[in-house]
């Protein structure tokens, strides 16, 4: 039934949001009693081929469509789509990105008067919308008097439609209990830290001591590490919110990006211009050479350490954002404005 789910998914495009559920149910169900009643009577489940000859019947993807839509006086309800769609490409996807990444910075920063040219630029961005639109829709209302005689929607291939969106899966439970637990586990050993310090430094807590500028990102470490926490029972209860996990991820990489940076600047401004005090040498041990040259050494590792993952939170950065894009791209119900041509 392949071949249904993409016919339906082309149609589905066309129609208005609102009424895109419903509609298509309707239509479904029309189809199925069709393909049942033929197999009935052939005795058989229809082939590819018989299946075909059932949906061209219904007609073009988008002419079925047009039957749902309220009539409109310029340009009918077979054209309206493609219209608005056009409109949209041309209006906010190229005029105005090519205003503000090429003839804006073009128009401005030659300019002495930077104010005036930036209403300048914003004057011909406009003056330019509106001519494209006026050109827009006098193609689209000749087409929508002349389609009958140009035949526009007869030639349709149903094999060239795009496949049908896969369904979205919801995230695992069993990954989502896993990162639970190591979640409430990292929490707590967090909480112990000031109490413990030996849960950080280890051996080394005989003489070394964390620097008090940890004192002042001990909280947002917290709520960070609660934040997490948060999102995985949210995720637990709404498997079925698969847009859940990038966002929050992408969140919590953003703000621990953030707390890096602010680590970064208050490490190079300390009181006696040392850099990268993560750890200081216990009062006891103060005078020791030898215990300052293993200081030396662990705040230089510390600081290797965050430079490391300083970047590779700016690549799960880049990769849970792509994971972002691509869910929400599956929870939508059309095939995208590429596939426009194919769904014609």
């Amino acid at each position: 039934m392949e071949l249904l789910d993409r016919y339906l998914q082309a149609v589905r495009f066309w129609l208005p949001k609102a009424q895109q559920k419903d509609i298509i149910a309707e239509l479904s169900s029309d189809l199925h009693s069709q393909i049942d009643d033929h197999g009935t009577e052939l005795g058989r489940p229809l082939n590819d081929a018989e299946l075909e000859m059932i949906l061209r019947k219904c007609g073009s993807p988008i002419l079925v469509a047009s039957r749902y839509r309220p009539q409109t006086q310029l340009i009918g309800p077979a054209l309206f789509p493609i219209y608005v769609f056009v409109l949209k490409v041309v209006l906010l996807w190229i005029l105005v990105p090519v205003f503000v990444v090429i003839v804006g910075p073009a128009m401005i920063l030659g300019e002495a008067n930077r104010w005036g040219a930036l209403v300048e630029t914003v004057s011909t961005l406009l003056h330019a919308m509106f001519v494209a639109a006026g050109v827009i829709t006098i193609i689209m209302a000749v087409l929508e008097r002349t389609q009958a005689t140009l035949h526009l929607f007869e030639k349709w291939d149903l094999r060239s439609l795009p496949p049908a969106p896969r369904k979205v899966q919801p995230s695992s439970r069993t990954q989502t209990i896993f990162e639970l637990i190591f979640g409430v586990v990292g929490l707590l050993w967090l909480l112990l830290v000031p109490s413990y310090p030996f849960l950080v430094l280890g051996p080394a807590v005989a003489f070394l001591k964390l620097a008090p500028m940890w004192h002042a990102f001990y909280l947002p470490l917290v709520l960070l590490s609660l934040a997490g926490l948060t999102r995985q029972c949210v995720s637990l209860m709404r498997p079925q919110w698969t847009w859940l996990p990038p966002a929050a991820q992408l969140a919590n990489t953003a703000l621990a990006l953030i707390m890096l940076h602010f680590i970064f600047n208050m490490a190079a401004k300390t009181p006696n211009g040392e850099w990268h005090p993560f750890v200081v040498l216990a009062d006891h041990v103060a005078g020791s050479a030898r215990a300052k040259v293993i200081a030396a050494i662990v705040n230089a590792s510390v600081m290797l350490g965050i430079g490391g993952t300083w970047i590779g939170l700016c690549i799960a950065a880049c990769v849970q954002t792509w994971q972002l894009l691509s869910k929400l791209r599956q929870r939508a119900s059309s095939g995208g404005g590429a596939l426009l041509v194919r769904m014609l």
